[in-house]
């Protein structure tokens, strides 16, 4: 037995809800802003328009463009050593529009109170950063 396709919140199905897109990256030292090493917010927006365009390439064959982002929050610090893993889901889809729930998530972590350059992975990742957006994607010929 097959399972149902999403539905959006509005009640619709669509093949695109609910794919997900996970980019993990290093946060590089050269990225830090602030003392005890800490990251601008910015630097997790910008990672999530790189997610953005590869879950657009996959739901519509385009890079698409970003539109807008809504209810940013800034849950916990994100540091020069840390590893991220961003993750993106489309929760709604318009004629031309994506709604895209984004999450930056700190997987790893330097521990410079070690050493130098020791670093772990974190047995309870930490939610860094969460927000919704919307892509716009260029009109088909089935959208006519």
């Amino acid at each position: 037995m097959s399972e149902p396709e999403p539905a959006d919140r509005t009640g619709q199905t669509d093949h695109r809800l609910g794919l997900q897109v996970v980019h993990r990256r290093y946060v590089p030292f050269s990225h830090a802003h602030y003392a005890g090493n800490l990251v601008d917010g910015a630097y997790s927006l910008g990672l999530f328009g790189d997610v953005a365009t590869e879950l657009c390439m996959r739901t519509d064959g385009d890079e698409g463009l970003f539109a807008s982002y809504s209810d940013v929050q800034f849950l916990a610090p994100v540091r020069a050593g840390d590893v991220l893993e961003l993750v993106a889901e489309v929760v709604r889809v318009g004629s031309r529009s994506r709604t895209i729930e984004f999450q930056a998530v700190v997987v790893g972590r330097g521990r410079p109170d070690l050493s130098g350059s020791a670093a772990q992975m974190l047995a309870e990742p930490i939610v860094a950063t969460t927000a919704t957006g919307v892509v716009v994607v260029p009109q088909t010929q089935a959208d006519v």
